[in-house]
């Protein structure tokens, strides 16, 4: 459904491409919450033990800015995977403020476990849309989330 804002083309352009987005991306989360591809683990947990498991050990910081998370989000699903013995925190030796996080090898015997069924799913999913059509959609969302910096 197309806004209903009465604005400038460009506006009303923008808002209904923005909803489009929005509904889009709800859309395809949903669907993976339905197929309950990530298991028991949350939506964050699920990726922050990617992230460990594909680009290895990092600070809460570095797993933030990977996953899109705020830090203090991220101290929850932390304790949460560690409580869980997922992951571990190790003070860095040489500057005691900075924690790393490492992946534990129940951690990553879980994503071993429920990524492949994740992936599957996407595959799925995204296939309404061909090969081409996926590497533009990729790359105009990455300009978009880039913004200005892109420009």
């Amino acid at each position: 459904m197309p806004t209903h804002f009465e604005g400038s083309r460009a506006e009303r352009r923008t808002l209904d491409t923005f909803i489009k987005l929005t509904r889009c991306t709800n859309s395809v989360l949903g669907e993976l919450s339905a197929r309950q591809t990530t298991g028991d683990l949350t939506p964050s947990q699920f990726a922050v033990l990617e992230a460990l498991h594909h680009i290895g050990s990092m600070t809460q910081g570095e797993i933030s800015s990977k996953v899109l998370k705020s830090t203090s989000n991220l101290t929850t699903v932390i304790d949460n995977l560690e409580r869980d013995g997922y992951v571990r925190r190790e003070r860095d030796a040489e500057d005691r403020r900075v924690i790393h996080v490492h992946l534990t090898e129940a951690g990553t015997s879980k994503i071993e476990a429920v990524l492949p069924t994740h992936v599957r799913a996407l595959v799925e999913i995204f296939s309404v849309l061909n090969a081409s059509e996926q590497e533009m959609l990729g790359e105009l969302c990455k300009k978009l989330g880039k913004g200005r910096e892109a420009a």
